[in-house]
């Protein structure tokens, strides 16, 4: 699909997706069957230039463009070069900021949802209730491009990792809603240990304090913590989390690498359910989610909100524990985990 004549500048294909690592782990499939459908464009994402070696780690992207704003709001502008995109692909959002941001650059043709105060635009349906792999792979669909949501993984680094057979905990998220008590992470963190794990903990830009509170509370060593004046080194976390026994942690970054590289994960959601943003059910992974009766079965907590959403609360401690003991177990890696007291 598509081309360029010859000796013409290589055509481009501009994917809108200036959000966060977890966002971006969400798009591979769909950035899979755009490579698919156009593989003589150069493929072009506009994110945050944090995730620039996330990005090229894929395997999909060529380059990409930077592009931020505060939260999950959309760019004031493109710093696009060039002759305009053969085609432009909003995977940010539902419109029509995310669309009238890629349509000022006039693509040849431009892939987004349907938004009503963009009659001229066509477009599928947005569906609020649809996991989020999916939702992008629909739209390419319906533009008749074969996506596949399942079509997730991404290949390990060739980086070898400093703790192979590691149990990482990452009790960091970018709002309090989606971080389970430290406290906990703590108790998981000392149980693990003392069943012989050997326990990290993970640590984003800014987390170094939590980090390193759950791992002195769980009688670990300073050095157990890894990151947290800045973010992990894309590669190198990758390499953690290929080589871990498993990751336990909220509804973030590293839980969508996991998901990415076949890891097995304990992953924790409350405001928002599994079946939005959970990781694939035929893989090795456990989605804990305790929803109260009566409750919006999707999204019945603010995701934004300062303090540790009641969903997420309602996970205990032995909880956890015992879906980590259900992992299938990795070779090579330390001997299979005991029950902590056994």
């Amino acid at each position: 699909m598509g081309g360029s004549p010859a000796g013409a500048a290589r055509p481009a294909t501009l994917v809108l997706r200036a959000l966060g690592l977890g966002d971006l782990l969400a798009i591979v499939p769909a950035l899979r069957a755009l490579r698919r459908a156009w593989p003589a464009h150069e493929l072009v994402l506009a994110a945050p230039a944090r995730l620039r070696s996330a990005a090229l780690a894929t395997g999909l992207v060529d380059r990409l463009l930077p592009a931020d704003a505060p939260g999950r709001a959309v760019p004031a502008a493109l710093s696009w070069t060039g002759p305009p995109p053969e085609v432009a692909v909003d995977l940010h959002g539902n419109g029509p900021p995310s669309h009238l941001l890629l349509r000022a650059l006039r693509p040849g043709r431009l892939l987004a949802y349907r938004h009503p105060d963009l009659a001229d635009l066509p477009g599928p349906h947005w569906d609020a209730h649809e996991h989020e792999r999916s939702r992008w792979c629909r739209l390419l669909a319906w533009y008749g491009i074969d996506a596949d949501p399942d079509d997730l993984r991404i290949a390990p680094p060739a980086v070898p990792s400093p703790a192979l057979g590691a149990v990482l905990l990452h009790p960091g998220a970018d709002a309090g809603a989606r971080r389970w008590p430290a406290r906990r992470f703590a108790e998981v963190a000392r149980a693990l240990h003392r069943a012989g794990a050997e326990v990290l903990v993970t640590a984003g830009h800014g987390e170094g304090r939590l980090a390193h509170h759950v791992a002195r509370r769980a009688g670990l060593r300073p050095e157990a913590v890894i990151g947290g004046d800045d973010d992990v080194p894309f590669g190198d976390l990758a390499a953690l989390v290929a080589h871990a026994r498993c990751l336990v942690a909220g509804d973030t970054g590293p839980a969508h690498l996991a998901s990415a590289l076949g890891t097995p994960s304990v992953v924790l959601f409350g405001p928002v359910s599994p079946a939005l943003w959970g990781p694939p059910r035929h893989g090795p992974h456990r989605a804990l989610w305790r929803p109260g009766p009566g409750e919006d079965p999707y999204r019945p907590g603010d995701p934004h909100a300062l303090e540790p959403d009641d969903r997420l609360l309602r996970i205990t401690v032995e909880e956890v524990l015992a879906a980590v003991a259900e992992l299938p177990e990795r070779r090579p890696g330390p001997r299979p985990l005991r029950r902590a007291g056994t």
